[in-house]
């Protein structure tokens, strides 16, 4: 009765915009709670820049289908590889989401390649291929921390990857299609056992859950049913170490109405778990009645402050691990509603920075430029 309360005067205040209390100079989150989820590639400078402001994580897409285009012609990793150079000079983790079936293997790559032994096998040994890179030991930091042994700058403190996010929304068709939480178990399952092979130590994140689609199966399904049904899966909690979600939602409120539901399933199914927000965000532009994510200049702060306060202070009770932000720069896109105004910095090269940027700084305990 008592946690039940204590949710129910959060949400109240989370519907006024009312913060919860906190100090925002000094707040008491793990290491590396702090994350963000660009949609440009990382440069040096807005490696420096995300340091600064007291970012030490960047979650990167891995993606299959471009690392490993054909059948015969090997794993590509040289924009990987500059990707994560740059972080981790930077002193920035990455948190890889390994997704994306190559063409040779499915007409479509949203889908999950767990229907035929072929395509099993050869999820596996990208995973194996990727662990053995990026991961702990691996080739890649091996070669940078070798002076003159290439042309690229050298990473004299490797940051190995220890965390892998298994493809992102499985609930949701614009990744997934069809929507199954028993063939993204399977999948999960099956990336466990190849990733742990080569990094006995390894944590598996779940796909990060789109909130609630608005679209039924095969095409969507709502993150805490697609939780609930992946949890049948008999053994399956012996395959993961975290779970995910994407809470979009018009106001803080209903953002935290949705971790608290997620945040349920888990207990419900008597896992414990840690919980990882990989997106959350809105939008700068004034066209919520189109775009519900989209708040405004002064509404992307409210909202980005109420539901930072919020996660904050709920922190350990949610048993909360990292928070990304969606996204870094605007830019323009034909497949994301929002992508043109959820980034702290305006689009382009120099680094114009919104309201929404000063106010994480504070929060995260950073400063505005390096």
């Amino acid at each position: 009765m008592k946690r039940r309360l204590t949710i129910a005067l959060a949400l109240v205040c989370l519907a006024v915009q009312i913060p919860v209390a906190m100090s925002w100079a000094s707040p008491r989150v793990p290491k590396g709670f702090f994350g963000i989820a660009p949609q440009t590639a990382l440069t040096p400078e807005d490696a420096r820049y995300m340091k600064a402001g007291g970012i030490d994580s960047v979650r990167w897409p891995l993606v299959w289908s471009a690392i490993q285009p054909t059948r015969r012609g090997g794993y590509n990793w040289s924009s990987v590889d500059e990707t994560f150079g740059v972080a981790a000079r930077a002193r920035l983790q990455i948190l890889p989401v390994l997704s994306g079936t190559p063409r040779w293997l499915a007409k479509r790559e949203t889908t999950l390649p767990v229907n035929s032994a072929k395509q099993r096998t050869a999820w596996g040994a990208f995973l194996k291929a990727a662990t053995r890179r990026y991961g702990p030991g691996g080739t890649f930091w091996r070669e940078r921390a070798q002076p003159g042994a290439n042309r690229e700058p050298t990473t004299s403190r490797p940051a190995p990857v220890r965390q892998w996010q298994i493809w992102n929304e499985s609930n949701f068709f614009y990744f997934t299609y069809p929507v199954s939480a028993r063939r993204y178990a399977k999948l999960v399952t099956i990336s466990s056992k190849a990733i742990k092979r080569v990094s006995r130590g390894a944590k598996i994140i779940l796909a990060g859950l789109f909130g609630e689609p608005q679209v039924r199966r095969p095409w969507g399904m709502a993150a805490t049913t697609f939780l609930d049904r992946f949890y049948r899966t008999p053994g399956i909690k012996s395959r993961f170490d975290g779970v995910a979600l994407h809470p979009y939602a018009f106001s803080t409120s209903t953002f935290a109405r949705l971790v608290e539901a997620f945040h349920d399933v888990v207990l419900a199914n008597h896992d414990r778990v840690g919980l990882y927000i990989t997106e959350m965000g809105w939008g700068s532009e004034n066209d919520f009645e189109q775009v519900a994510f989209e708040q405004g200049i002064r509404g992307q702060v409210r909202q980005l402050r109420a539901a930072y306060s919020y996660l904050i202070a709920n922190q350990r009770r949610l048993n909360l691990k990292q928070v990304y932000w969606f996204s870094w720069k605007d830019i323009q896109s034909d497949s994301c509603s929002f992508c043109d105004s959820v980034g702290f910095f305006h689009e382009g090269a120099r680094f114009k920075p919104k309201p929404a940027w000063h106010a994480f700084v504070r929060i995260a305990g950073g400063k505005p430029r390096p």
